[in-house]
């Protein structure tokens, strides 16, 4: 536990000093960070990040096959799923709510002088809903891990625990080279997490460099909605989550999940953070192995709160930019298009501008207003993808509670 709380101290002092850093160069020596940038923060923080990306696949791989062959009984199975999909779309829908609540209220697109004149975006199409459930089951397992396909490689791995655990002692060899292959993957993760807060630092200090104070200057009502909505989201949601059905304090809670959170702030990235965040869970919340194998991966590619909630304030800001009134429907149709948005628009590259794209279209008002925000995007998707993997984490609790009563009436029963 000493060693965890070390590691998140030295992740947070080096993103506070990465900032602070960041902001510095961009303000007084422009011209140094044109050299410090490509030359030492780009490579230090890509290195991070490959590092943490290059165990994504295998560990996942590995992990749901476990935690599906741990459950064993199909129908636990379906009961969990149940669960946790009903839970992330429940969730989504409160935060896109919440986020046009503080949008109306905080009016960040109204009285500021935006240049609606230049503001250019290409929007990429999406794949539909149906497409995307098609396109659930893999034709070639290998391509879909070699691609890094996360629906495809669940749905495989899915299908492999299932059979262990049907199949039983014919097939416990695999079984424990599976045990051995996570031993192994949970040992790289310890030792890749050694360099998160030289990786942290060197991602923040990029990211801050690059944007400077004149985005903030501008758009600096739309970046506080955000924050806003994204703080009062984790607080009141996943606080209450954990608390009413997790039986846990929300302080133990976010206390023992901030080294994920952390590690997802800089990297921004759900699937990259995963290694991180089911180890946290499992070891620090006491979350089963079989039920964050199978919660938490589909959370980093389903669950997305975080987007949600920027597409709800962009949504409302973009609107005042422009003079446009929405009505009641288009606001319902604004809260019910980025809810299917955020399972049809799984693992696709740029996911939360493409899903504003689509929201934007839902209501009519014009796409090229996503040029505007843009400039602070980078620096929000960091918070959200923090907000992102909390979620998924407090509904692995709420998931691991609620089995016990499952779990206590099976062994009465057996007995």
């Amino acid at each position: 536990m000493e060693g965890s709380n070390k590691l998140t101290r030295n992740i947070i002092l080096a993103l506070i000093l990465g900032l602070v850093f960041g902001f510095v160069l961009n303000i007084f020596a422009p011209s140094v960070f044109k050299i410090v940038d490509p030359y030492i923060l780009y490579p230090l923080g890509t290195i991070f990040l490959n590092l943490i990306k290059m165990l994504v696949v295998p560990l996942v791989f590995i992990s749901i096959t476990l935690g599906v062959a741990g459950l064993g009984d199909p129908q636990k199975l379906g009961r969990i799923g149940a669960k946790t999909i009903g839970y992330f779309l429940v969730t989504t829908t409160i935060a896109i709510s919440l986020a046009i609540g503080i949008g109306y209220a905080m009016k960040p697109g109204v009285g500021g002088s935006f240049d609606t004149s230049s503001a250019n975006f290409e929007a990429t199409e999406a794949p539909s809903f149906i497409d995307t459930l098609l396109d659930v089951i893999p034709t070639n397992p290998i391509e879909a891990m070699t691609t890094g396909n996360m629906l495809q490689m669940i749905t495989f791995a899915v299908f492999i625990g299932l059979a262990l655990a049907v199949l039983g002692d014919k097939t416990k060899g695999i079984l424990k080279l599976f045990e051995q292959g996570n031993e192994i993957m949970m040992y790289l993760v310890n030792v890749v997490m050694k360099t998160a807060p030289a990786g942290a630092f060197a991602l923040i200090a990029s990211a801050v460099g690059k944007q400077g104070w004149e985005a903030f200057k501008v758009m600096g009502m739309y970046f506080i909605a955000v924050l806003l909505a994204l703080i009062l989201h984790a607080i009141l949601v996943y606080g209450s989550t954990v608390s009413l059905f997790g039986k846990m304090s929300p302080i133990k809670f976010f206390k023992g999940f901030a080294p994920a959170m952390s590690v997802a702030f800089s990297t921004s990235s759900s699937s990259a953070t995963l290694p991180v965040s089911m180890e946290t869970a499992q070891k620090t919340l006491g979350v089963p192995k079989s039920i964050s194998s199978f919660v938490q991966p589909l959370g980093a590619t389903i669950n997305m709160d975080g987007t949600a909630i920027m597409q709800g304030v962009a949504t409302v800001f973009i609107a005042q930019v422009y003079g446009v009134d929405l009505s009641i429907s288009q606001l319902l149709m604004v809260v019910l298009t980025a809810v299917l948005a955020s399972i049809g628009t799984a693992g696709v590259p740029g996911v939360g501008l493409i899903m504003l794209a689509m929201v934007l279209k839902s209501v009519n008002l014009p796409v090229e207003g996503i040029a505007l925000i843009i400039g602070i995007d980078r620096l929000l998707d960091m918070t959200r993808t923090a907000v992102n993997t909390a979620g998924d984490a407090a509904c692995a609790v709420m998931v691991a509670e609620t089995e016990k009563k499952h779990q206590s009436s099976e062994e009465s029963l057996s007995a």
